[in-house]
C-alpha cells in the first residue's frame, strides 16, 4: 500500500486540523477563574473557607508500604479460629501475587478506654490513647500497587498527575504564617510516584510542599535547604526590589509564572529566620524530649519528625506530613517486621497526641495515620501478606471528628470493606469538610476544565464528625 502524499494526507485530514483550532480557540475563550480574595499577589495569605472549620491544620503521619490491619487495629477472632483453612470465598480478581490460605495475627489484641477499641500489642502507647481516636476500618482503594496507590492517597489519582491532597488545602486555605511555607513533608519518600505525591501539579508553585530532607536523610539532618542567605538581609531586601522592579515592568498583568518566583524569593527571604527558630529542637525540654521518644534511639528518628510537625503546627503551618519509609511492605517476616516498625512510631505518635491536646491544640489539628492500603489475611509464602486495598484501617484524631469511635467494618476475615464503605475520595471530601472547604467547591480551571481533589466523586463521611 502507497503512502499517502503529503498533500493527500493534508487534504482528508483537514477537518481534524479545524477540529484542533476550534478547541484552542474554545479553551483560550473561557472566562478566567474568579479572582482569590487574598490578591494574586499574596497567594499564601490566610482565606475565609466556604463555612466555619472544625480544624484549622493537618499532620499527616504516613506509614509507607501498607500496615496490616488485622494485625493492628482490625481485630477478628474468625480469623484466628479458621487458621491455615482456606478463604471460604473468592479472592479479589486481580492480586499482586500468588496467596495461600488464612493466617491468623502473630500478635495479640486487647480492648482499650471507655470506647473498648480493639487494639494489638504491637501499640502499647496508641492504645493508651483509644479515647481520642477515630477509627476508619472500611478504608478501600482503587489500586493494589504501591505507586499507583501513593498516588491516589495523596492527589486523588492513580493514573495522572494531579496536585497533592496538602496543595490543595493550602491553595484553599493560605498558610497561618507568611513567614513559613503552607505545607511541609518531613522525610518524604523518593519512590513509587516520588516528589509527584507532594507536588502542587497544575497548581501555582507556591502550594507545593517544602521537603525537609528524604527518606534516606535521619530527621536529626533535616532542614529546609539554602534556607541561610551568604549576603546580609539588607543587601538581600535591595536585590529582591530590584528584581523585583525590573520582572514587573517587562511581564504582562497575568503571567502567573513571573510572579510565582518573586513569590519564591519572598519566601525565601523571611524563612531566613522563622524556619531554623521552628526546626531547633533544643529549646524542648528534656520532659518532651521523652515523651517523643527521642531519647531512644529505636524511636529518635521518627520521634523528631513529630515534634518537628508539631512545631511547625503550632507555628501556623497548614499541612505537613511525617513519612515512616518504605517499611510496612511484609510480604514475608511479618512478626519480626511489623514489631520493629510498629516499636519506632508507636511512642511518638501517642507522645504527639499527648502533646498537642495538653497544649491546647488538638481540638483544632486533624491528625491522620495510615498507609497507601492494607495487607490480606491469607498468607503470602510462611510469614506474609500480599497487598490489600480491599479493606483497611486508618485512624483520624482531633479537629472535628468523634472521639473514641469506630467507623464501618470489613467480613469476617478482614478482606472486604462491607459496611459503611470509605473510599480514598470520601476520606478527601471528610477532610476537606473538616477544613472548611466544600469539596465540589475548591476548584481550579486548566486545560479547558474545572479541576478538584476528588474529580467527580467523594462524599463527606458524616457520621465521623463530632
Amino acid at each position: 500500500m502507497l503512502r499517502p502524499s503529503r498533500r493527500e494526507l493534508l487534504r482528508t485530514s483537514a477537518l481534524g486540523f479545524g477540529w484542533l483550532a476550534l478547541a484552542d480557540l474554545l479553551a483560550a475563550a473561557e472566562p478566567a477563574p474568579a479572582p482569590r480574595t487574598a490578591g494574586a499577589l499574596d497567594p499564601l495569605a490566610p482565606r475565609t473557607p466556604h463555612f466555619k472549620p472544625r480544624a484549622k491544620r493537618v499532620i499527616f503521619l504516613f506509614m509507607h508500604g501498607g500496615p496490616s490491619q488485622v494485625d493492628t487495629f482490625d481485630y477478628k477472632p474468625k480469623l484466628v479460629a479458621d487458621d491455615g483453612k482456606p478463604l471460604p470465598f473468592p479472592k479479589p480478581r486481580v492480586v499482586s501475587s500468588a496467596t495461600g490460605s488464612l493466617l491468623k495475627s502473630p500478635f495479640a489484641f486487647k480492648q482499650h478506654g471507655q470506647s473498648g477499641a480493639w487494639v494489638s500489642e504491637l501499640f502499647p502507647h496508641v492504645a493508651g490513647r483509644a479515647d481520642d481516636l477515630c477509627f476508619i476500618k472500611s478504608m478501600h482503594g482503587s489500586n493494589s500497587r504501591h505507586g499507583g496507590a501513593l498516588l491516589e492517597l495523596h492527589t486523588g489519582s492513580d493514573t495522572f498527575v494531579r496536585p497533592s491532597m496538602g496543595s490543595w488545602i493550602t491553595y484553599g486555605l493560605g498558610t497561618e504564617n507568611r513567614d513559613l511555607p503552607g505545607y511541609v513533608t518531613i522525610c518524604p519518600t523518593l519512590t513509587h510516584g516520588g516528589a509527584n505525591n507532594y507536588s502542587s501539579a497544575f497548581l501555582p508553585a507556591m502550594y507545593q510542599a517544602t521537603p525537609l530532607g528524604n527518606s534516606g536523610t535521619p530527621s536529626s539532618q533535616v532542614t529546609v535547604p539554602f534556607v541561610k542567605g551568604t549576603t546580609s538581609p539588607a543587601q538581600q531586601r535591595l536585590e529582591l526590589d530590584l528584581l523585583a522592579d525590573l520582572e514587573r515592568q517587562r511581564m504582562s498583568a497575568s503571567d502567573a509564572a513571573v510572579e510565582g518566583r518573586i513569590q519564591s524569593f519572598e519566601m525565601a527571604f523571611r524563612m531566613q529566620n522563622a524556619a531554623p527558630a521552628v526546626q531547633d529542637l533544643s529549646k524542648e525540654t528534656a520532659e518532651t524530649h521523652k515523651l517523643y521518644g527521642i531519647d531512644d534511639k529505636a524511636t529518635e528518628n521518627f520521634g523528631r519528625q513529630c515534634l518537628i510537625a508539631r512545631r511547625f503546627a503550632e507555628a501556623g503551618v497548614r499541612f505537613v506530613q511525617c513519612t515512616h519509609s518504605y517499611k510496612w511492605d511484609q510480604h514475608d517476616n511479618l512478626k519480626r517486621d511489623h514489631t520493629n516498625n510498629a516499636r519506632e512510631v508507636d511512642k511518638p505518635i501517642a507522645g504527639l497526641l499527648t502533646d498537642l491536646k495538653r497544649r491546647g491544640l488538638l481540638k483544632d489539628t486533624l491528625v491522620i495515620w495510615g498507609g497507601e492500603f492494607g495487607r490480606t489475611p491469607v498468607a503470602q509464602g510462611k510469614d506474609g501478606r500480599d497487598h490489600n486495598p480491599h479493606g483497611f484501617t486508618m485512624f483520624l484524631t482531633g479537629g472535628g471528628v468523634k472521639a473514641g469511635f469506630s467507623h464501618g467494618l470489613t467480613d469476617d476475615y478482614g478482606y472486604f470493606a462491607t459496611e459503611d464503605k470509605v473510599h480514598i475520595h470520601d476520606l478527601h471530601a471528610t477532610i476537606l469538610y473538616l477544613l472548611g472547604l466544600d469539596h465540589e467547591r475548591l476548584t481550579y480551571r486548566h486545560a479547558g476544565r474545572d479541576f478538584r481533589l476528588t474529580d467527580v466523586h467523594g462524599t463527606v463521611v458524616e457520621e465521623l464528625l463530632a
